[in-house]
């Protein structure tokens, strides 16, 4: 069993997620890999796999029960944060990764190929790229862990969305002013979330057009 087995378990649950040893066991060789090329390859900033366990793996999953359905883009997915994530736990829900950095994508593409996973691609391109954005068309729900500011991530977001699309940030404090300033196009439902073992605040903001 692998080290962390339990750790993972234990932290989903408390996050509310029943999720089964399979994908247990794909998230936990989804960090293994993060491991081995981040010594090459710089992919995180988080060198301990402990920490990487809170930080990147229940971080990005305390946003699961909340994520709206459909086909869904993760913009500066970076090393697959929490797009991979993502898909690995609900293969089911056809999944993009956007990243302009060829390494993050090198990695995430080779990890892709050698677990043959179906629901999940990812793409090298800048996220204003117009050929990107003919190409991959409309998504359902457009997330991201990389943007500093709520107003960039929902103009960048724009070009992919139809009227019903959502956009599903996850941020660490309320925004509070840059929500005030999108009022007047978009709805915005604040979820505090609770990590196991982060003691820092958490929260996913769920954006719709009015």
């Amino acid at each position: 069993m692998h080290p962390f087995f339990q750790d993972l378990e234990k932290g989903s649950r408390k996050l509310g997620l029943n999720l089964s040893e399979d994908v247990l066991g794909l998230l936990l060789k989804y960090q293994d890999a993060l491991v081995l090329w981040n010594k090459a390859y710089n992919l995180t900033a988080i060198r301990d796999p402990k920490e990487m366990l809170v930080k990147h793996l229940l971080d990005s999953l305390s946003i699961l029960k909340d994520l709206p359905q459909g086909r869904l883009l993760d913009i500066g997915t970076g090393g697959g944060m929490p797009g991979m994530i993502i898909a690995l736990c609900q293969p089911e829900r056809q999944c993009v990764l956007l990243d302009s950095n060829g390494k993050k994508i090198r990695f995430l593409k080779q990890f892709i190929a050698d677990l043959k996973l179906q629901n999940v691609i990812a793409v090298q391109t800048r996220v204003e790229d117009q050929d990107s954005i003919q190409e991959l068309g409309q998504f359902d729900v457009i997330t991201s862990r990389a943007f500093a500011s709520l107003t960039d991530f929902v103009k960048a977001s724009a070009p992919y969305m139809h009227e019903k699309s959502i956009i599903a940030s996850m941020k660490g404090l309320v925004p509070n002013d840059e929500i005030a300033q999108l009022k007047n196009d978009f709805s915005c439902e604040i979820i505090e979330l609770h990590v196991p073992r982060l003691d820092e605040q958490r929260h996913l903001l769920l954006l719709k057009q009015i």
